[in-house]
């Protein structure tokens, strides 16, 4: 921890932002002291810059200072990425909120980080365009943050995550300076990849200040089905013959036995007590493509302890059918007061192998486990619940998230899709990666921020 900022420290950043932007009271503190997480650390210091060069004169300080400096966007993440575990300057990037351009020729807009993500979505899709990632908190989530993570969504499995939509981006290094890597062109091979290296990375290596998207054409149609199962191997299996049969769904959603009796007696669409399992699936494009696919996706998994399927026929229907999966999260409160959300990838043909797993390790440690996710690219939220004001809970609960990290990476898996690795992670990391590359890494580390004041504490694991 370093020491507090002093009050001539604090004048020099209102200095720089105003004194309504720079703020030091306990209570401003304690509002960016924690994430989803709920793990509280709290700033020295909040400051909210409205520009590039705001953030470059605020960092040249920190620097010279050898002060920290989280970034932070909606503190919307599950890894721990945004906390000020070392104090600091808490550098909320929401006032940079602005989408400074929409080419609506070549398919590309140009906005800052602290653009809320569906707001962005509303906007481009108004004019007849498409940005396909879609994390779930993107109601709120910002763009910036969604660039720190490398946020996915149920789209993923169609269109890939927020890297495959980077073109270019300007940054503010450790040291101050302003940087511009990318560009606006769909190829360039022009020196190391540093757009690519910069997503991702959890605000560790610089702090991204204007960002160039990729866009698509908007999809003219979409069809939207719930299919319910009587096992959740089943459920599996169909996914599985949906991706053999050549076929990439727009979404390809799935949930659990626990995940349906959370949300059965709240849920706009009958679940009856022999469902066990249910998938969301979507294609898109034009209308007799999507009818099309469907028709095909239907048929696929009808051998797979198939129950009944509802098609939506129009998109009221569309919008009862996502409810089923939007209340999830908050149903599942009755299981336990404490959830442990983890985020694990593996291959999709090994879904069923994991799913078994998942299973058994709830059995082995007598804990509750909840999955959902997205089926279609292997990525299963696995939510432990647990009360842990009971006795031995916590070790067991700890113990059971390792089991599950080293059942993915077992099976050619990932401890993170989407999440991150945070602090929350950040001890797991070398279940995945080997001791020469996490070296490598700390080289990168090293030569982007040598005097570690860039979100420290975040990704490697600590002492």
């Amino acid at each position: 921890m370093t020491s507090p900022l002093q009050p001539k420290q604090i004048a020099e950043l209102q200095a720089i932002v105003g004194a309504d932007n720079c703020l030091a009271a306990e209570a401003d503190r304690l509002c960016h002291a924690y994430d989803a997480t709920q793990r509280r650390h709290r700033p020295d210091v909040v400051v909210y810059p409205n520009s590039t060069e705001e953030v470059s004169r605020i960092m040249r300080l920190a620097h010279a200072w050898r002060v920290p400096v989280t970034p932070r966007g909606a503190g919307s993440g599950f890894s721990g990425g945004s906390l000020p575990v070392a104090g600091g300057i808490a550098l909320a990037l929401t006032r940079m909120n602005r989408i400074l351009e929409i080419d609506q020729e070549n398919f590309i807009a140009v906005v800052e980080p602290g653009v809320v993500t569906a707001d962005f979505q509303s906007q481009v899709e108004a004019l007849g365009l498409f940005y396909p990632p879609d994390p779930a908190s993107k109601e709120f989530c910002t763009l910036g943050g969604n660039i720190a993570e490398n946020a996915g969504g149920p789209r993923c499995v169609k269109y890939g995550v927020t890297r495959d939509y980077v073109l270019g981006l300007t940054v503010v290094s450790a040291q101050g300076e302003v940087f511009r890597c990318g560009g606006r062109t769909l190829k360039n091979v022009v020196g190391y990849d540093l757009t690519h290296l910069l997503v991702g990375s959890e605000g560790t290596l610089g702090i991204v200040t204007a960002i160039t998207l990729r866009l698509l054409p908007k999809p003219a149609s979409k069809k939207t089905m719930l299919a319910q199962f009587s096992s959740i191997g089943g459920a599996a299996r169909a996914v599985t013959a949906i991706i053999a049969g050549k076929i990439i769904p727009a979404t390809l959603e799935f949930m659990d036995a626990a995940t349906i009796s959370c949300v059965r007696d709240r849920s706009p669409i009958p679940l009856p007590d022999q469902c066990k399992a249910a998938l969301i699936i979507e294609t898109d494009g034009d209308a007799a493509y999507a009818e099309a696919r469907m028709t095909a996706i239907a048929a696929l998994i009808a051998p797979h302890d198939f129950l009944c399927g509802q098609i939506a026929a129009t998109a009221e229907e569309a919008e009862r059918i996502w409810r089923v999966r939007r209340i999830v999260s908050p149903s599942l409160k009755q299981l336990g007061p404490d959830k442990f959300n983890e985020d694990i990838v593996v291959p999709r043909a090994q879904l069923p192998e994991m799913i078994a797993a998942l299973e058994e390790i709830a059995a082995r440690f007598q804990v509750r486990i909840v999955n959902f996710g997205h089926a279609g690219d292997g990525n299963i939220h696995v939510n432990i619940m647990v009360d842990l004001r009971q006795d031995g809970v916590p070790e067991k609960a700890r113990q059971a998230v390792e089991a599950v990290f080293r059942a993915a990476v077992g099976l050619g898996g990932s401890i993170s899709g989407e999440h991150g690795i945070g602090t929350v992670k950040a001890g797991y990391l070398g279940l995945e990666i080997d001791a020469v590359a996490i070296a490598m890494m700390r080289r990168v580390k090293a030569a982007f921020d040598p005097d570690n004041i860039l979100n420290p504490g975040k990704i490697f694991p600590q002492p």
